[in-house]
């Protein structure tokens, strides 16, 4: 290599990433330059013989490890989406470097005492950053003696490599557990493209049949229309083989280093030391808000069984309930979900549907921008404008499924926001979807459409921000927090004025009936008993697992044991109905970011149902969609997020609207 294009800054618009050019090679040359740059840099800072600043000291901090944070979003992002052998072998041995690298900085004890002495400018965002660098110098051990420090650096540099072990084996799990059907019968209820699909995933992998691959969840989305009992069943066994023997002592060993390294850090358990910094403020609020609603929605969900069993005329399994649920919403609500999926051709849904509604709130325009390139076949990169023709930043789109991408559906960044540099974000969408053989456009369901708007608000998240300083910007905020203006932009989906603009047949042109478009939501709250059930469940055994102090977690021997006395506890156990996701296969607690954090979709949901009520309120539309800007997309970490809230709705978050939406307006939360 002559030259390594990560090394320096991409002239390409806002630093995107020249990804024809950047090879796996050059990011694994350049990880030991970029950690020695920021070595340097750290040094520099602490060994200052000048007075602390804020320049000196907490700019500089903000402004380092530039390289790296190029390398490792090129290389963690393309492992997500486009993971190979090759790859999967290098990050195994750079993570723990990584992970090294960081605790060498937390526990640097004269960068700590020049963050502890400089003096902070007198701006509420200097202070907040002051104030969270601080909080976070001390929780990864900056005042811990030198025995602790050692301690701590090896139990994270250890969960580090499980993490990464754990998503990469769930990856390959999923691969070889991929459904083969060698009989056409089996399929029926699938679409035509849906079968042509699956007939060229199977000779992609060198294979005579008919290949459906896993999804993330425990229920697939195929379950819902299959008609043959028997597919349904090897799909949904297949979903919860996953991990079973290869991620089994993985998980456990997270399990009691989290528990280990709490107590070393002052805290009873891992969920303890978790969500002191979110905003639910203690394991115990967490925890209540779930414990209450668990025993209505397990009777909810043991109603909505029995009903669907009624129709099928049978006592379901669990692999059957989800199609005769369906079938049941077919029949109050006359919603054919093959045929209503005709409505929804992903491209017109995206432009005419997503960026639309963005431009009716926050008066942006999402433009493509065929002159640049994204990583893979198929990653199309927009670029996004300010009603007032100023660059906000770029979007790149990855919706095909491939077998090198992991399941489910994320945002993420190759470039975050910082005033601090002039820098604008470069924001990435994902998520796995079929395509049709014959090149047309992917028809998506009603969940995928939801799912399109939802990371879409992640993305307004990132690129809307508009801070200082870049550990306060876009989506680096506690984890139920980062999912309300995602779930809030959930709604527009659906919103009568927004679907009526994009939901149009892809055969006739025609725009979707007003009682077809009433169907769809009226039967949102249908199987809400199921959904929240089955949420719920995932909830707790996470908040459970992360609740164990190191002498309980060091008992643990059975996972399937701990997870049915943990829903039991709670009164959640519901036959025939599995957690949304079980331990083995839990990537978000295991292998990504969410330990102890999986509770936020429900407490963010809280949020996003009382602030959505409140833009239904609204008289204008953009002047509402202005103030969430204001308040809450462009303010990232800057501001106290209870204040945020108060600010924008005018009151501390009232959750009857999110008792109603859930069906459990009965339900006492004290």
């Amino acid at each position: 290599m002559t030259s390594n294009p990560l090394l320096t800054p991409s002239a390409l618009p806002y630093e995107l990433p020249d990804f024809r050019e950047i090879r796996l090679e050059h990011a694994v040359a350049a990880i030991d330059t970029a950690l020695e740059e920021q070595r340097a840099e750290i040094a520099a800072i602490a060994t200052n013989g000048d007075a602390p600043t804020w320049e000196n000291t907490v700019e500089a901090l903000e402004t380092s490890g530039a390289t790296l944070d190029r390398v490792t979003s090129w290389l963690f992002n393309l492992q997500g989406t486009d993971s190979t052998e090759e790859m999967d072998a290098a990050i195994s041995r750079i993570v723990p470097q990584l992970s090294a690298h960081s605790d060498a900085i937390y526990q640097n004890e004269a960068l700590y005492q020049r963050l502890l002495d400089v003096p902070v400018p007198d701006d509420a965002e200097s202070a907040r950053l002051h104030d969270l660098l601080v909080r976070r110098f001390t929780r990864r051990g900056a005042d811990l003696d030198a025995a602790g420090k050692q301690r701590l650096a090896e139990i994270n540099q250890r969960l580090s490599t499980l993490s990464e072990s754990f998503g990469r084996q769930l990856l390959a799990d999923t691969r070889d557990l991929a459904v083969l059907f060698d009989d056409p019968a089996h399929l029926a209820g699938l679409s035509q493209a849906r079968i042509d699909a699956a007939r060229a995933a199977a000779e992609a992998a060198g294979r005579e049949g008919w290949l459906i691959p896993i999804e993330l969840p425990t229920v697939q989305s195929d379950q819902l229309i299959l008609e043959h009992p028997a597919a349904r069943a090897r799909l949904y066994e297949a979903s919860q083989r996953r991990g079973v023997d290869s991620n089994r002592d993985n998980l456990l060993e997270q399990v009691r280093l989290r528990a280990e390294r709490a107590r070393l850090l002052g805290f009873d358990t891992h969920a303890d030391y978790v969500i002191a910094e979110e905003t639910a403020g203690t394991a115990d609020a967490a925890r209540q808000l779930l414990f209450d609603l668990a025993p209505a929605a397990a009777a909810n969900a043991d109603a909505e069984r029995k009903l669907a069993g009624e129709l099928a005329d049978t006592e379901l399994s669990a692999a059957d309930w989800p199609y005769w649920q369906s079938q049941v919403r077919e029949r109050d609500y006359s919603l054919d979900e093959e045929e209503l999926s005709r409505y929804f051709p992903l491209r017109q849904v995206l432009v005419d549907g997503v960026f639309h509604a963005a431009h009716l709130l926050y008066g942006i325009t999402v433009e493509a921008r065929e002159d640049l390139h994204g990583y893979s076949a198929g990653v199309d990169v927009w670029e996004v404008r300010d009603a007032d023709g100023t660059g906000l930043g770029l979007l790149l789109t990855d919706y095909r499924a491939r077998p090198s991408k992991r399941g489910g559906a994320w945002m993420s960044s190759f470039v975050g926001q910082s005033g601090l540099q002039q820098r604008r974000p470069v924001v990435v969408n994902v998520m796995s979807i079929t395509h049709p053989v014959d090149g047309s456009e992917p028809l998506l369901t009603i969940d995928q459409v939801t799912t399109l708007f939802h990371e879409f608000g992640h993305a307004l998240h990132g690129l809307l921000s508009d801070v200082r300083y870049p550990t306060l910007a876009g989506t680096n905020v506690p984890r139920d927090w980062v999912e309300f203006p995602s779930q809030i932009n959930e709604n527009w989906a659906f919103d009568p004025d927004i679907a009526r603009h994009y939901a149009r047949h892809v055969d006739t042109g025609e725009v979707i009936p007003q009682e077809l478009l009433d169907a769809v939501i009226d039967a949102r709250q249908f199987g809400q008993g199921f959904a929240t059930s089955e949420y719920l469940a995932a909830a707790i055994i996470d908040l459970a697992w992360h609740s164990l102090t190191p002498e309980q977690a060091a008992a643990v021997t059975s996972i399937s044991e701990f997870e049915q006395a943990a829903l039991e506890e709670a009164g959640l156990v519901v036959d025939e109905l599995a957690p949304r996701y079980r331990s083995t296969y839990f990537n978000h607690i295991f292998g990504g970011g969410y330990s102890a954090g999986y509770y936020s979709y429900l407490w963010a949901e809280a949020l996003d149902a009382d602030g959505f009520d409140w833009f239904r309120q609204a008289e204008d539309l953009r002047d509402a969609g202005e103030k969430f800007r204001e308040h809450i997309l462009s303010r990232g970490a800057s501001l106290d997020y209870n204040d945020a809230f108060r600010r924008l709705r005018g009151r501390d978050k009232d959750v009857t609207p999110l008792l109603r939406r859930r069906g459990l307006a009965g339900v006492d939360l004290g």
